[in-house]
């Protein structure tokens, strides 16, 4: 029995994972930590990816070593893909991996999340056509020009798709995901 209620214990706490993707310089400290904290203080387990592990730094001076490499990572393991946004989340506009897990949480009905400028990766991505979304609004033009249709809002929900404006949304951010995740 000791086999089987181990392997039950794996498969149950890998029901609440989520994954947070971040650049490997200028990810914004705020919408890393603060949705982060909130989600393991609601039980999920947080693992962060990034396209290298070597220490990322934030916009604001802080440290993260992501636990994860992009290219090793599982979006069946995960119940939503969260991508923090920062300056840095430039490097993943146009990154083919990145698509694809995003492309996957949305055909796999994941919730998928970004705030501050990620959300234009979803957009190029292709995900958020016909779709309410918000971004950092130097960056509206982005998300219209890819067919979203941008609200301004701080934070948007349209199906399991949550987009956030910028820090000062985050923890608006992280409380949509949780009750999307519910």
């Amino acid at each position: 029995w000791g086999n089987v209620l181990n392997s039950w214990a794996k498969n149950s706490t890998s029901e609440k994972k989520i994954l947070m993707i971040i650049a490997p310089q200028n990810f914004r400290d705020e919408e890393l930590f603060i949705p982060k904290k909130i989600f393991e203080d609601n039980g999920y387990d947080v693992e962060v990816a990034c396209s290298s592990l070597k220490t990322a730094k934030g916009m604001l001076g802080a440290r993260y070593k992501p636990e994860l490499l992009l290219s090793k990572v599982r979006v069946e393991k995960y119940q939503a893909i969260i991508l923090v946004g920062g300056s840095g989340s430039v490097v993943y506009f146009n990154n083919k991996i990145v698509h694809r897990i995003v492309r996957s949480a949305v055909k796999e009905h994941k919730v998928v999340g970004a705030i501050c400028l990620a959300p234009c990766i979803l957009a190029k991505a292709g995900v958020l056509k016909g779709k309410k979304a918000t971004v950092w609004y130097s960056a509206k033009n982005c998300l219209i020009e890819n067919g979203a249709i941008y609200t301004g809002r701080g934070v948007e929900k349209d199906g399991n798709i949550i987009t956030a404006s910028g820090p000062l949304a985050a923890k608006q951010f992280a409380y949509t995901i949780l009750k999307s995740l519910k």
